[in-house]
């Protein structure tokens, strides 16, 4: 892949996903306000213990995504592959979008499974990018031969 598409491909997995970090924690506050209005109980549990905890899950997974981006982001700018500790956040990361995406199509819809491969594909596609061509130095001028024959 040229060098042309490696950064806005970055760039733009790195955007979608603070969007979905945004997104995920604002999806996870609505189901616990609506776990604490509504005074469920999951089994006995405590009613604000559930909704605590969704926050919590909201915020963690909000973060986790927030880092997410923000190392490709940087893969980004510096024009490079990600390293090791990064690579491996982010295979996570893209191995929870295809997970989500399978369980999406069942619950939400076709569309939300389109758009969670398609940040997958972007994640993907940000791993297995070659690095890029050492730039090469310009071939030395061949010398011209100064002997002159005598005639």
């Amino acid at each position: 892949m040229s060098t042309v598409v490696r950064r806005p491909v970055a760039f733009v997995a790195a955007l979608v996903l603070f969007v979905e970090a945004v997104g995920a924690v604002l999806v996870n506050g609505v189901l616990a306000t609506v776990v604490k209005n509504q005074d469920m109980s999951l089994a006995g549990t405590d009613p604000e213990v559930v909704s605590g905890g969704t926050w919590v899950m909201g915020g963690v997974f909000g973060l986790y995504l927030v880092l997410c981006g923000l190392l490709l982001l940087l893969a980004g700018v510096r024009d490079r592959a990600p390293g090791r500790l990064a690579r491996i956040v982010l295979i996570v990361c893209a191995v929870a979008h295809g997970v989500l995406g399978a369980l999406t199509v069942g619950l939400v819809g076709w569309a939300a499974f389109a758009v969670l491969m398609v940040v997958l594909g972007l994640i993907v596609l940000t791993l297995i990018q070659p690095p890029p061509a050492p730039p090469t130095a310009p071939a030395p001028a061949p010398q011209r031969s100064s002997s002159r024959s005598a005639a």
